[in-house]
């Protein structure tokens, strides 16, 4: 792929605003008259399911081992609307189910679940149960329940929940991956191929600079000169950024 030429720092602000009123000249209804959706999580619904693939190599490569990619996957979001009957507006996660075929032949439910908010949530390992068991429930397949956390917390690292009393007992493991956890990595982020990774590097640097106005636009002006040295494209660069205002509102 040919590389564009990268745009000079001034006008990195000037791209960001032009994207964003692409955005608003493109909506059907006026911003008062349509209705309310959870717009800060829909570039990360699009990334999901555009780059699947890639998101599981990078964040579950063991879960990717596992799938047949000679048959697609298949999301089920009005499914899962209806398996979560709790589902409240304006959450700030993303959920997905998706149905792949397994290497062994075998159906199976993938639940992933990208918790957005950065503060720690008390009640997230139970409801990782409780969509897990409600998914089995509807499909009676394996269920594979997946999250992605992009909390400021290092020690907060829940990865099952369960309880016993009385001689009855139950518990769930879930396969975690913390962003968190590549902040000292980020060199490794950047030689990476995958787009995940720089989505990853995209969101600790904004992470990192989030009481620091000019210290953000120096990172995101280096990250959009990582881009275009990687062959991204202009509206590839101005999704990504999309993705990153997205993420810190």
């Amino acid at each position: 792929m040919k590389n564009e030429p990268s745009p000079h720092p001034e006008r990195l602000e000037r791209l960001e605003r032009l994207e964003r009123l692409e955005r608003l000249e493109s909506a059907d209804p006026p911003a008062s008259l349509a209705p309310k959706t959870d717009t800060y999580d829909s570039p990360w619904k699009e990334a999901i399911e555009h780059h699947f693939p890639e998101f599981l190599l990078f964040y579950f490569p063991q879960v990717h081992a596992l799938v047949d990619w000679q048959h697609a996957p298949v999301f089920l979001n009005q499914e899962l609307q209806a398996t979560a009957r709790d589902a409240q507006s304006g959450k700030r996660y993303v959920d997905k189910l998706v149905r792949v075929m397994a290497q062994s032949g075998q159906a199976l439910c993938l639940y992933i679940h990208l918790e957005i908010q950065g503060a720690r949530q008390r009640i997230f390992p139970e409801r990782m149960f409780v969509y897990h068991y409600r998914i089995f429930d509807r499909y009676r397949a394996p269920v594979v329940s997946l999250a992605v956390l992009a909390d400021r917390s290092a020690a907060w690292q829940p990865r099952h929940f369960g309880y016993a009393y009385a001689g009855c007992s139950l518990r769930l493991d879930f396969p975690v991956a913390k962003l968190l956890d590549w902040q000292d990595r980020q060199a490794e982020l950047q030689a990476h191929d995958n787009p995940f990774a720089l989505v990853t590097l995209a969101h600790l640097l904004t992470q990192a600079t989030r009481r620091n106005l000019p210290a953000r636009l120096q990172a995101k002006w280096h990250l959009v000169q990582l881009l275009y040295r990687k062959g991204w494209t202009r509206q590839q660069v101005l999704d990504m950024l999309h993705v990153l205002d997205m993420l810190h509102v």
